[in-house]
């Protein structure tokens, strides 16, 4: 079923409490987090919509049924395609971060790694795993992706750590399942979502067993806490704010204290040879997602930073219009390094449609690396006013409304209402806890740009292009172009 908000509603609030914020738990109905919920209400508002099917919903490869494209396994390169159109787009609406492709990256990555681990090891993870995917599918499940470890000391193993919860690991073996302890960090969206998917976060070798380990519970099972810090806007309970105000986020650190895992939801127990492909197929695709995610960022903050040159009334300058053209670079060559990473993807041994590793990871470290120029750009054209801005009180004060009025304006064709609402949008979007939010997310979602350079060492093919160098320089006779020349895109939409 493709469910509605109010259905994700009623079963999100029927959830056992089991969430800390500021030393207090709460439900899932705490108003702390409902800007994060009001971003996974968008995602199934899409679904419902006549005019986003087929780029909100998708047809099932396991049942046919339709199903919202947040559940569905890419089978080619349109799907991957219109992933990133539906991050993009989606995300653009909310000002930010969709969130729900962590959950999608998840089961992509599971999907493929349990079958090479059975194809391996003769397991049988990956029945298991498409029987849990399609109750998933059928009930309109979203989930979280637990990657992040606490790590504890970053130059010892898992299994070296003095305290061994620095990394999730396997605690007890039972025929009916496992028990697991441990701490995740940084999980985004833990606090409202239905399922917990566990996966490993790095290569792992034998002594590493324990720490080799994927799983999937609902939110609130027993013996697991989020403690949790939600991001949200200054203006949120203002009935009058901007759209943009009504979104935000969450992050939790998630503690598994000897929590019991049934068997039919364990889908990694020990395959220590195969942690690093798990993490690598995750990171992968999710960085694929930053292709579409980091060029809504990019498109909103170009629009504020146009709309913030209009009210200085420098909207004609050269500077402003070559500031502006490189939100246009930037967004549009991640956007196009996504594309080509669906077109260039390749059909698993599971099924699912991959996308390339080289463009996808450009596209990423490209985007980690200019989001702080990004956010520049904006305060260059804006000025310091996202700091200074007296609040919206002030300006609705019978003492001061006057004054601030006149002292808003600075283009005389916008009145000071208008004035007044670029003004909070820019400093809602350069100078809020969402700000700081969204430029560490920019730079270490998904991997840090350092990780996106060890994917690119490994991956790309450095050696071909340093026999192209010696043929030129007459070095070598010949130069084989075989390999480049074999490597074709995969077109086919369906």
């Amino acid at each position: 079923m493709l469910r509605t908000k109010d259905q994700y509603h009623e079963d999100l609030f029927k959830m056992r409490p089991n969430i800390y914020i500021g030393g207090e738990k709460v439900g899932r109905d705490d108003h702390r987090i409902r800007p994060g919920i009001n971003v996974l209400d968008l995602t199934f508002d899409v679904a419902q919509d006549q005019e986003w099917k087929g780029l909100a919903t998708a047809k099932s490869s396991i049942t046919g049924e339709e199903i919202n494209r947040w559940a569905h396994l890419p089978q080619n390169p349109y799907d991957l395609l219109q992933k990133q159109k539906l991050i993009r787009l989606t995300a653009r609406k909310v000002g930010g971060c969709i969130q729900r492709c962590m959950g999608h990256d998840a089961i992509n990555a599971l999907a493929i790694c349990t079958k090479e681990i059975d194809a391996t090891k003769g397991t049988n993870y990956h029945k298991r795993f498409m029987d849990y995917l399609k109750v998933y599918q059928e009930k309109d499940l979203d989930g979280c992706c637990a990657q992040t470890d606490s790590k504890g000391d970053r130059l010892k193993r898992p299994s070296q750590q003095e305290n061994p919860d620095a990394y999730v690991h396997i605690v007890e073996e039972r025929k009916d399942g496992i028990v697991v302890s441990g701490f995740k960090m940084s999980i985004t969206q833990a606090a409202y979502a239905d399922e917990v998917i566990v996966i490993p976060t790095r290569a792992l070798n034998e002594d590493d067993r324990d720490y080799a380990v994927a799983f999937a519970l609902p939110g609130d099972w027993e013996k697991m806490k989020l403690i949790t810090r939600p991001i949200w806007l200054r203006e949120k309970d203002d009935k009058d704010a901007a759209p943009i105000c009504k979104f935000g986020g969450s992050d939790s650190v998630i503690v598994f204290d000897n929590c019991f895992v049934p068997k039919e939801r364990v889908f990694m127990c020990g395959e220590w040879e195969f942690g690093r492909r798990l993490a690598l197929l995750f990171a992968d695709s999710h960085r694929h997602s930053y292709s579409g995610c980091k060029p809504a960022i990019s498109d909103v903050l170009c629009g504020a930073t146009a709309l913030a040159a209009e009210a200085n009334n420098i909207q004609m300058a050269s500077h402003v219009r070559e500031k502006l053209s490189e939100f246009a670079g930037a967004a549009e060559l991640a956007y196009a390094a996504g594309v080509a990473a669906a077109i260039y993807g390749e059909k698993t041994s599971s099924g699912v449609f991959f996308p390339n590793e080289i463009y996808a990871n450009v596209g990423r470290r490209m985007t980690g690396e200019s989001i702080y120029h990004e956010f520049n750009l904006l305060t260059e054209i804006a000025g310091g006013i996202s700091v200074t801005l007296p609040f919206k009180q002030d300006f609705q004060a019978e003492d001061t409304k006057r004054s601030l009025e006149r002292f808003i304006v600075r283009n005389s064709n916008l009145s000071p209402d208008v004035s007044l609402k670029i003004w909070k949008l820019v400093e809602n979007l350069g100078a809020s806890p969402l700000t700081a939010w969204y430029l560490i997310a920019g730079v270490h979602g998904g991997g840090s740009p350092v990780m996106e350079t060890i994917a690119l060492s490994i991956g790309y093919d450095y050696e071909e292009k340093k026999r192209l160098a010696r043929y030129l320089a007459g070095i070598d006779k010949a130069f084989d172009d075989s390999k480049a020349l074999a490597i074709e895109p995969i077109l086919e939409r369906a």
